[in-house]
């Protein structure tokens, strides 16, 4: 015996909605514990961050009233979460009761009632989405509908989850395990034809940052010396700290950028470093450079925040500002070096730009400040 299967209006309001959030403009679904009848969809990219789909009835102004309670409250733990100062958000209920008056717009919550397809032309909704209404009409009617929402709806999420998979897993982390092994034979090199890694006219004649010898003109020393380390304990400590975040940061950004990033971030530690230290300074080290990488998954994890934001909060962030403690107080520890690694780390990911997140203008955007500081960097050093 068949049975004929009816489909709720206000469920295939809700589904349509969903798939257009998510198929056009590139909304992500958020799961939050404890939240019944309720859709929430982000895309930290956007206008307004998040879009938050209410099914449930709400009959008096009462009720309305504590679901704003809750709605800040649930936006003041997801500000946290992702790290952002201004998260405006639209707020869209199905079933309200008669004598209910949404409030305009006030604290960057938008709130609209649409209780049917046809009123999916809210003027509000239209302004911030053009779009809505070509795109949430459908040939299909019913169970049809349904059918292809849901299909679609799966195919998407699949495919992100398919890219963002690519993106997370891990790859043989060339680059990284290249510049270990220049570090070492250097190191090794120069026990063999100088004397000693940390003698200092050593690692002069090796390539270290002199800030005399680099002020003469022996730029190649900005370089060089990101390769080289001054006593076992320094290489030691520099190699296991590129050996725990120099693969991830390859992963996220690929070979190319990654080693552009890495010199980069380098050649700036050693300009500060430069700038700032007396003329009888020698320095040494990738750690500006490690910094700058440092700089690099901030960068990344800022725009990967609903992914990262917990491991921003409680890691890259307090190894920062750990280190960067340490340097200033401990003697011997060039600071200047790290400081500037890590903020050339930044301006240089902003340049090559976040996958599937920086856009053309983002890039260019960086790629002018990269100039800026690098010009800002040498003027410093040398003419100043």
């Amino acid at each position: 015996m068949s049975r004929e299967i009816k489909l709720n209006n206000s469920d295939l309001l809700v589904m349509n909605l969903v798939h257009y959030f998510i198929t056009e403009k590139d909304y992500n679904p958020v799961i939050l514990h404890g939240v019944n009848d309720e859709i929430w969809l982000e895309n930290l990219d956007n206008e307004y961050k998040l879009i938050r789909i209410v099914s449930h009835y709400i009959h008096n102004k009462e009720q309305l009233n504590f679901d704003r309670f809750k709605l800040n409250r649930i936006l003041e733990n997801l500000k946290k979460k992702t790290f952002s100062l201004h998260m405006p958000v639209i707020s869209i209920y199905t079933s309200l009761g008669e004598d209910v008056e949404l409030p305009r717009e006030e604290n960057n919550i938008l709130s609209i009632l649409i209780s049917k397809n046809s009123e999916i032309q809210n003027d509000n909704l239209l302004e911030v989405f053009p779009d809505i209404v070509e795109k949430t009409k459908h040939e299909e009617k019913g169970i049809d509908l349904f059918v292809k929402i849901s299909d679609d709806i799966n195919k998407e999420s699949y495919a992100k989850s398919k890219k963002v998979e690519k993106l997370f897993s891990m790859k043989t982390p060339l680059i990284t395990y290249l510049i270990m092994f220049v570090c070492i034979v250097l190191f090794v090199s120069m026990y063999i034809f100088g004397e000693g890694s940390s003698h200092i006219r050593t690692l002069i004649d090796f390539g270290a940052n002199a800030v005399a010898y680099t002020k003469r003109g022996e730029y190649y020393r900005l370089f060089t010396s990101i390769f080289l380390h001054a006593g076992f304990a320094h290489i030691l400590c520099n190699m296991y700290s590129l050996y725990v975040i120099g693969p991830q940061t390859e992963s996220f950004y690929g070979k190319l950028k990654y080693a552009g990033i890495f010199i980069f971030s380098g050649i700036s530690g050693s300009l500060l470093s430069v700038a700032l230290s007396g003329n009888n300074a020698v320095s040494v080290g990738a750690s500006g450079a490690i910094f700058g990488l440092l700089g690099a998954i901030l960068y990344f994890g800022y725009h990967y925040r609903v992914y990262l934001g917990n491991v921003l909060k409680s890691q890259i962030i307090p190894i920062i500002i750990l280190n960067l403690l340490i340097g200033f107080s401990f003697s011997g520890i060039d600071n200047f070096a790290h400081i500037g690694g890590l903020i050339g780390g930044v301006f240089a990911s902003m340049a090559v730009g976040v996958p599937d997140k920086s856009k053309t203008s983002d890039k260019a955007n960086g790629c002018i400040l990269l100039l800026i500081y690098l010009v800002f960097l040498i003027y410093l050093a040398f003419f100043k």
